[in-house]
This record gives structure tokens, C-alpha cells and sequence, in this order.
């Protein structure tokens, strides 16, 4: 019996094996899908909006949602595993942070749960994907924002005829363009004379994200995607992503994206010699730097690194104490600059801990091109929090950005449903 049950359990490993080599050289076109949607759907509503029908914020929140809604479904038909818990787990305490939130200040919050579901979301997707699905999906995301971007650069009149920004935002946000603004694009890209620019193009670069942040903020995804994946991906890739990582940096002007990217250049060989563990300490490091900023230029102000550490500074020390545990969330707009204080007031303390957990502890650390990944992560997203907001939450960026994460946490130690409970011999 011992020797039959041994058999049988060597053929089903062997058969799963099978199953897995079939499944990782087929392309799963859901997990495609959905992760190109969460980079295009906003440029996709825009077209229709312009040369098809106005559309409103309803629109968008029923587009995000569906997205949100098939990948729940996708995942719950392929089942929460052990190794899915850590996730699972963040979205429930999420869930309990926004019903405290709700019922203590007699109003429906959700703008923080939603972030999460969002990382939730596209970790699972990640996590359940293949590698040449998630090179497809960066491949396709990639080509459009060049495509645009070239249109863009070469003829905004062009680039306003597809798209339309300014008519977008003002039906979908209500955000009326201002009376000088006659070019068609959002009025925060049209920039000013005092800020850094390599002066190529008069306005920051939006491409099909329509805005200026989130282009430069995919810039960022694209570089952890490079980073972790760059072992793996042939010259045609690389020279696409590379391509157009630079025309994003040279053209939006981004000056947090440049360090960042070239702190992954310098990363690539540095972080696989760091312990993962080590992103703990990163987030209080950014923190206590912009102390230190803080203290040394007390007055500065501006559009510039120290002037947007000191905003997010004098905020943080001006923190009305009620808001800590969840008691000032009415004020929360008045944060979307300052990426600490607004999880601090959308979340309390707690919510801004676990998330400093998950983002920490959640990507896997057994490989170089693992630590590359986590390292990279964390730089990401605190450093936005401090100079940034809170765009690095949105799907146009957290969508590909999460995904990659999921995958790189999975892709060497897939999940294998097991065809019964194990028999053990005493």
C-alpha cells in the first residue's frame, strides 16, 4: 500500500510539473487583459468622451470597479492559498480601519480601501501569472504610452484630437480649465518658466495617462520592472523599456523619477548584497532625512525638493492629534500632496503601519533578483510619500506596479493543489 500510495503521489508531482510547464508557455489572456485595462482604461474613456459621448466620474469609478471586480473573481475562482494570506489578511484589517473610519466620523470613507484592493488585486494577478503573460502586458503598456507619447511630442493639436485632456478632466472631475489654457491638455502639465526642465518640449509630457504625475510615476514602475526582470528579458524589451523610460524622464520633467532611476541603475548591483528586511528600516530613514531638511531650511518653499519636503514636514508637525486615530478625516483632501500625512488622516496610525508592513515584508527576498524587486519597491513608494502624493496608489500606476510585485513573490515557488491529503506512514 505504502509503495502504491508512493507511486501515486510521484505521478501526480510529475503530472502538476507537466501542468505547470504547459501553463507557464501558454498566455493567460484574463491576467492580460486586466492588467493592460488598469494602465489604459482612463486613456480608453477619454477617447470616448471626446469623439463618442461626455462621460462623468460615474463612468470612471463603474470602469475601475469592473476591473477591480473581474480580477476578485479571477482570483477567488483560482482559491486563497497559505501563501496568499499575508495579503488577504492586509485587505481584511483594511476593511476594519475603514469601518472604525466611517462610523466614528458618521461618514462613508473608502479612498483607503480602495488603494488596497487595488494592491490586492494586481498582487493576486501577479501571482497567478506566467512570465510571458507579464511580459506581454508590460510589452503592450509600454508601446502605447511610447506611441502616445511620440504623438504627444511632436503634435499636441494631434495628440488633443484623440484624447482631449482638458475636456476629460473638467466632465469626469470637475476640473474647468483655466482661461489661459487654450492647448486642449490638462492645465497642471502646461508647467511654469521656474520649474527644472531639459526644455524639449514648452508642457510636461501626460501621454495616455492624460496627466503629468502618473507618466512620470510609470516611468518609476518601469524601472522596478526592469530591475527585477532584466536577467529574463530579450534586447527587443529591453530597448523598449529603456527607450521609453528616457523619453518619459527627458520630456515630463520629473525630477523625483530621475533620482529614483538612477538609484535602481546603482541598485541593480547593490540591493541582491542588502537583506530584504532591511526596507523596515527605509520609510523611517526618508522620514527622519526630511527632519533633517526640515531643520536645516525651515523656509523653504516651492516647487522644488526641499520646498516639497518642507510642506510634507510642516504637516506632519502640525498633525491634529484626533486625526491619528481616525477622528479628522473630513480634512483628508487637503493632504494629496503630502502622501504621510494623507494615510495618516484617510487610515490613522495603524493603517500607515500596516501598510509600512506589507510593502516591507510582502515581496520575497529569496533570490538577487527578488531583493532587487523589494528593495526597489520600498524606495518607490516612500520616497513618493515624502517629495509626491498619494498617486503611486492610483490603478494607472499600483495596477503593473503590484503585478510584477506578485509575480516576483510566486514565479519560483508556484502554488501546486495537492489531489488529496498527504498519507503518512508511522
Amino acid at each position: 500500500m505504502a509503495v502504491s500510495d508512493h507511486r501515486a503521489a510521484t505521478f501526480a508531482v510529475a503530472g502538476n510539473r507537466l501542468d505547470a510547464t504547459g501553463a507557464a508557455s501558454r498566455v493567460d489572456y484574463p491576467v492580460l487583459w486586466l492588467g493592460l485595462l488598469s494602465v489604459l482604461y482612463n486613456g480608453i474613456l477619454a477617447f470616448i468622451n471626446h469623439n463618442i459621448m461626455p462621460l462623468s466620474m460615474t463612468h470612471v469609478a463603474a470602469s475601475e470597479g469592473l476591473i477591480m471586480a473581474s480580477a476578485i473573481i479571477y482570483i477567488l475562482h483560482k482559491g486563497i492559498y497559505e501563501t496568499d494570506l499575508p495579503a488577504f489578511l492586509f485587505l481584511l484589517f483594511t476593511l476594519i480601519v475603514t469601518i472604525y473610519v466611517s462610523v466614528l466620523n458618521r461618514m462613508l470613507f473608502i479612498d483607503h480601501f480602495r488603494n488596497i484592493l487595488i494592491i490586492f488585486c494586481f498582487t493576486g494577478l501577479g501571482g497567478w501569472s506566467n512570465e510571458k503573460t507579464m511580459k506581454l502586458a508590460f510589452r503592450w503598456a509600454s508601446l502605447t504610452v511610447l506611441i502616445f507619447l511620440i504623438f504627444e511630442i511632436i503634435s499636441v493639436p494631434f495628440f488633443v484630437s484623440i484624447v482631449h485632456p482638458s475636456d476629460y478632466f473638467a466632465n469626469t472631475r470637475g476640473l474647468l480649465p483655466l482661461s489661459y489654457n487654450k492647448t486642449g491638455l490638462f492645465q497642471n502639465a502646461l508647467g511654469f518658466p521656474e520649474r527644472f526642465s531639459f526644455g524639449i518640449i514648452d508642457h510636461r509630457s501626460s501621454s495616455i495617462f492624460l496627466e503629468q504625475v502618473s507618466l512620470a510615476n510609470f516611468c518609476g514602475v518601469i524601472a522596478v520592472y526592469l530591475i527585477s526582470m532584466w536577467e529574463k528579458l530579450g534586447r527587443w524589451d529591453r530597448l523598449l523599456m529603456i527607450g521609453t523610460a528616457v523619453l518619459i524622464l527627458v520630456t515630463n520633467d520629473t525630477r523625483t523619477m530621475l533620482i529614483f532611476c538612477f538609484a535602481c541603475i546603482v541598485g541593480y548591483f547593490v540591493f541582491p548584497k542588502i537583506p530584504r528586511n532591511f526596507n523596515l528600516a527605509l520609510m523611517p530613514l526618508i522620514v527622519a532625512a526630511g527632519f533633517l531638511v526640515y531643520t536645516l531650511k525651515p523656509n523653504a518653499t516651492g516647487d522644488n525638493f526641499t520646498g516639497r519636503i518642507n510642506l510634507t514636514m510642516k504637516k506632519i508637525m502640525e498633525l491634529d492629534p484626533l486625526a491619528i486615530l481616525g477622528l479628522s478625516v473630513d480634512r483628508v483632501a487637503e493632504f494629496a500632496d503630502s502622501g504621510y500625512v494623507y494615510l495618516i488622516y484617510a487610515a490613522t496610525i495603524f493603517g500607515v503601519i500596516a501598510l509600512w508592513l506589507f510593502v516591507c515584508l510582502f515581496p520575497a527576498g529569496r533570490t538577487a533578483a527578488q531583493r532587487r524587486c523589494a528593495h526597489s519597491l520600498s524606495l518607490f513608494i516612500f520616497l513618493n510619500m515624502m517629495i509626491g502624493g498619494t498617486a503611486v496608489f492610483s490603478m494607472k500606476i499600483a495596477g503593473l506596479l503590484w503585478f510584477v510585485v506578485g509575480y516576483m513573490r510566486f514565479h519560483d515557488s508556484p502554488r501546486i493543489r495537492r489531489g488529496g491529503p498527504a498519507d503518512v506512514e508511522s
